[in-house]
């Protein structure tokens, strides 16, 4: 048991990083980690020994966050005296570039997005996303290359022309 606990608590730091990423939001990204814990915790007994316990955590993170998408909300943002001022870059050029690809991120399908961050992000296999995803890998490997098509033209300030032929 100690073995699997230690094993749980070594995934948080991926599982936060993929999180804020996903979400853009450090505190919804802190709260999804923590739910993915309390039900990696609960469940512990439906992780099969000798798999790969970080991407059965994915997959666990996965379900909660399309839970979390379709239950309705309204997006609040708690500021206080004690919120940090980032320190600002010493080129603006930097700043922008990275507020760009954080919008050109979101301004993906939330199904391509967290493909590509968890291969990109995460270094996570095919096979590896696949699994946590429950997914065939064929659907991983295109939409990867569809986010990547969309990023890259986002990024570089065209708009993607569309592969599709009208056919009549």
């Amino acid at each position: 048991m100690q073995d699997e606990r230690d094993r749980l608590i070594a995934c948080i730091p991926r599982l936060r990083r993929y999180a804020r990423a996903l979400l853009g939001d450090r505190t919804g990204a802190d709260d999804l980690v923590q739910d993915t814990m309390e039900r990696g915790w609960k469940k512990l007994s439906s992780w099969q020994r000798g798999s790969d316990m970080r991407a059965w955590l994915f997959g666990i993170m996965h379900n909660l966050h399309i839970d979390q998408v379709r239950r309705p909300r309204i997006a609040t943002e708690v500021l206080d005296d004690d919120t940090p001022i980032p320190a600002l870059k010493a080129t603006q050029d930097d700043g922008l570039e990275l507020r760009d690809l954080a919008t050109a991120l979101h301004a993906l399908p939330v199904e391509q997005r967290e493909i590509l961050l968890l291969v990109a992000l995460e270094e996570m296999t095919y096979d590896e996303v696949a699994a946590a995803l429950g997914l065939p890998i064929g659907t991983v490997m295109s939409r990867l290359s569809r986010a990547r098509q969309k990023l890259r033209a986002q990024m570089e300030g065209r708009s993607l022309v569309s592969q599709l032929k009208v056919v009549k």
